[in-house]
């Protein structure tokens, strides 16, 4: 191991040693380029003050840029990224009397010589980023630093898990995982460190270094933005788009795919913080199962285990967990319980054991384990997941309650807690890859990569389940996240600045490749005194978390917060709107598909699929739900309005499928309690499911798909993804399409559907029906050819069907087309 962590200091001194007369206040640069040389795909840049460049074209789009006084030598590699570069193609660069010039397909890099300075350019010489004068990089005995040109009118998105506006201009952030319960909808930092930002301009860039990172975008100056580092590389990425799609998809080629949940994972969950006993979990799943509101996990949170983290069942709270698991399988529930990443003292056996291995983040001052004190369980030893010894006595360890019948795990405060900025004796912890300064904002990563690999060892192709509070970049390989403790802490009811900020969050964790993302609704923090009093929060912010990937009720201590206790009424409009989230699996499940392709988050902000549209590129209080839905949900007190802003195009109020509105537009939608609203574009399909129970209870369930169809001579198109739900084989592109497309002409609808199967896949055989909202009555329905026959159809939610047939109701206005099964190929054309 190179230790670096001094390095730029000590090249600091010697270059400032002759003459300086304040070395504390000093800078230095890069200064003039000296030369350079090729080594395969890179080229090495040598400048005075010590200071050498290195580019490597990671391919046409990507390059590593990374300034070093040595000889590139890491402390550690990467944790974040797994795309390196082909040695084989050569980079290409030329030299002019003033720069130099690298091509490739897609970029073109000037390197200004006196002094170094590095602008990059698309093939159309359009300017995308460049060096703030000469600042590439800056560094003092503090930190060392890159500026870049913040040009007018440049918009930057990301940084992952951050609170505030979507657009960060204006603000500062800074990356320190940190235990914030009850955190303030501007407190920064928070739980995730994911340092990766997207500009309007066309490019995005990942600084990867793991240390307390610093992000200045143009508070300083409106001339500039920066990022700095205490320690470690000034290394980063630059990653072209130009759309803010492609920077995303670029960015998962960088740091890898985001894994798919478990296809039940999509359904809605319960838990609270002292849901730690068989007789409550078994009260709860027989709560929703006689409402007859659909769940499918129940959470068991810290305190189930006899101590912290033996991975045993605490006596006196479990009479038989085995039976437990069992008979809330045979339900359809999934139990899923808390990981902590420590050992407490007080579990002398465990303690002993992990203390003899040397499993411990040690104390660099006693060479002895850390004393780590911690929330729950008394003082603990942290244990160092960056040692490889570590994996399988962990993997061992918390097979256990795999075996027993256990689903998945949420791995929870491993920030760690209780390090914070404030707490700087943690910085005295040594791990085996590195002092805890460089380690901090990877520990949790590096939890969460141990438990995913050793479920998939010990439990092979199967899906796994896990959801991280402390995470880096890189961590959709292995998890999934939830926004931690948000909530009003000292007046619950008051949370409603909270569940505002939530929306903002979760749209720039999406960009953040954290596809897959729940907040604790009902907020984490605060104690119901009155739950009539809380039942509208608590109402809207179910509301919100429906549309959330995953969907996790959740609140502190015992303070209960199932649906039913708010009241018949808010039971009544909860029951609503978790089972849309269940009708919409179908929906949901092709776009986690594609979350796994592309990284493009199911959750979206509205400037991913409008970039040119300039009243989204600040919008903060609605989002897309996939391409073709438009979610706004209420975050306001009292509300009685909505206002909702319309991108181009013409909407339809998924509420009142009939009701069309033109886009371009604001809007201000009337909203009652139990009103969400949501939009669909014109020219969508929008496939369904029947309301169950949990995911997939019939395994041979209808598909529902609500069809609005396009202007005249223009087409709507979905293709419905399925695969097993629950193996591993969706990386090898295991699964199944139904392909539909419906073109509309002057005179009719053409409707086909096509099934495409790959890799050794077979779809289920599914009654299909269409619904489409017309003003008119059809005057024929074909099939392949062929008059399709009118008739009666009831309540199609299980309906057999043993024959197409298509039914027009005039009071609603919706024609209905069933399509029984056997049907894998098909063309409907319906006459006008």
């Amino acid at each position: 191991m190179h230790n670096k962590s001094g390095k730029y200091i000590f090249h600091l001194f010697i270059f400032l040693f002759s003459g300086a007369l304040n070395i504390y206040a000093q800078s230095y640069t890069p200064g003039n380029c000296l030369g350079y040389r090729v080594e395969d795909n890179l080229v090495i840049f040598n400048c005075q003050n010590n200071v050498d460049v290195q580019i490597e074209q990671i391919n046409s789009g990507i390059l590593k840029i990374w300034y070093d006084t040595d000889s590139f030598i890491r402390n550690n590699e990467s944790f974040a990224v797994i795309l390196k570069g082909n040695k084989e193609q050569a980079i290409n660069i030329t030299e002019q009397p003033g720069s130099y010039e690298i091509y490739t397909s897609d970029l073109i890099v000037r390197i200004n010589k006196a002094p170094f300075q590095i602008r990059i350019f698309d093939k159309w010489q359009k300017l995308l980023m460049e060096d703030y004068k000469n600042k590439g990089f800056e560094a003092d005995t503090l930190k060392m630093s890159s500026y870049k040109t913040l040009k007018p009118g440049e918009r930057i998105y990301g940084l992952g898990e951050k609170n505030g506006n979507i657009n960060r201009i204006g603000s500062s952030f800074k990356m320190w995982n940190s235990d914030k319960p009850c955190y303030q909808q501007q407190e920064d930092p928070l739980y995730k460190s994911i340092p990766f930002f997207m500009s309007s301009e066309g490019y995005g860039i990942f600084f990867d270094n793991t240390y307390k990172t610093e992000y200045d975008f143009g508070t300083e100056s409106e001339s500039y933005y920066s990022f700095s580092a205490p320690g470690g590389e000034m290394l980063y990425y630059f990653i072209f788009g130009p759309t803010y799609k492609q920077i995303i998809s670029r960015y998962k080629d960088l740091t890898g795919k985001p894994i798919m949940p478990p296809a039940w994972g999509l359904g809605f969950a319960q838990c609270r913080g002292m849901l730690t006993n068989e007789e409550l979990t078994r009260e709860i799943a027989k709560g929703y199962r006689d409402r007859q509101i659909p769940c499918d996990i129940i959470y068991q949170d810290i305190g189930w285990t006899n101590n912290l983290q033996d991975f045993e069942w605490r006596d006196g709270n479990y009479e038989n967990p085995q039976k437990m698991l069992s008979d809330l399988e045979s339900e359809g529930f999934k139990v899923i319980v808390s990981q902590d990443p420590v050992i407490s003292q007080a579990n002398k056996s465990q303690w002993n054991e992990a203390d003899s291995l040397g499993y411990f983040a040690i104390d660099s001052r006693t060479h002895k384990t850390y004393d780590m004190p911690w929330p729950w369980g008394g003082n603990c030893g942290v244990v160092d997941f960056t040692k490889p010894e570590v994996a399988d006595w962990w993997g061992n360890y918390q097979q256990k309650v795999l075996d027993d019948g256990v689903r998945g795990f949420w791995t929870d405060m491993g920030e760690p807690a209780w390090s914070n900025e404030e707490s700087t004796d943690r910085l005295f912890m040594q791990h085996h890859l590195g002092a805890h300064n460089e380690i901090h904002n990877v520990y949790g990563f590096t939890w969460d990569k141990v438990v995913t690999e050793q479920f998939e060892k010990h439990n092979p192709n199967t899906r796994i389940f896990q959801m991280t509070r402390a995470a880096f970049a890189g961590m959709q390989r292995y998890t999934f996240g939830w926004s931690g403790d948000s909530g009003n802490g000292n007046e619950v009811t008051q949370g409603w600045e909270q569940l505002e900020a939530q929306v903002p969050l979760m749209m720039s964790a999406g960009m953040g490749l954290i596809p897959f993302w729940s907040c604790d609704i009902s907020g984490y923090c605060g104690d119901i005194e009155d739950y009539e009093e809380l039942s509208e929060l608590y109402i809207r912010w179910l509301q919100f978390g429906a549309f959330n990937p995953l969907s996790r009720i959740h609140h502190e201590g015992n303070n209960a917060v199932e649906p039913w206790l708010f009241g018949s009424e808010a039971e009544a409009i909860c029951k609503k709107a978790i089972e849309m989230k269940y009708q919409l699996f179908p929906y949901i499940y092709t776009y986690a598909r594609e979350a796994y392709d592309t990284g493009i988050p199911v959750d979206r902000a509205l400037m991913l699929e409008y970039p040119k549209d300039i009243e989204v590129a600040d919008l903060n209080s609605q989002f897309m739900f996939g391409k073709e839905m438009l979610v706004a949900p209420v975050v306001e007190e009292g509300a009685a309005f909505k206002k909702v802003y319309l991108p181009k195009g013409e909407w339809i109020d998924f509420n009142n499928k009939h009701q069309i509105y033109n886009g371009n537009s604001w809007i201000d939608y009337p909203v009652e309690l139990e009103t969400v609203p949501i939009f669909v574009r014109k020219g969508s399909f929008v496939p369904q499911a029947p309301v169950m129970q949990y995911i997939k209870e019939k395994s041979d369930y209808p598909l529902v798909v609500d069809l609005f169809p396009a202007d005249i001579n223009k087409k709507a198109s979905f293709d419905v993804y399925e695969d097993d739900g629950v193996t591993n084989d969706y990386k090898s592109d295991v699964f199944g399409l139904r392909k539909m497309v419906c073109k509309t002409t002057r005179t009719n609808y053409e409707l086909t559907y096509k099934e495409s199967e790959s890799g050794n896949y077979l779809l289920q055989n599914r009654v299909v029906f269409y619904n489409l909202y017309l003003d008119t009555m059809p005057a024929n329905v074909f099939i392949n050819g062929e008059k399709m026959k009118a008739g009666k159809l009831s309540d199609h939610r299980f309906e057999s069907v043993n024959k197409t047939v298509w039914n027009w109701n005039k009071e609603t206005n919706i024609l209905v087309i069933a399509i029984p099964k056997g049907y894998d190929k098909y063309t409907i054309s319906i006459e006008k």
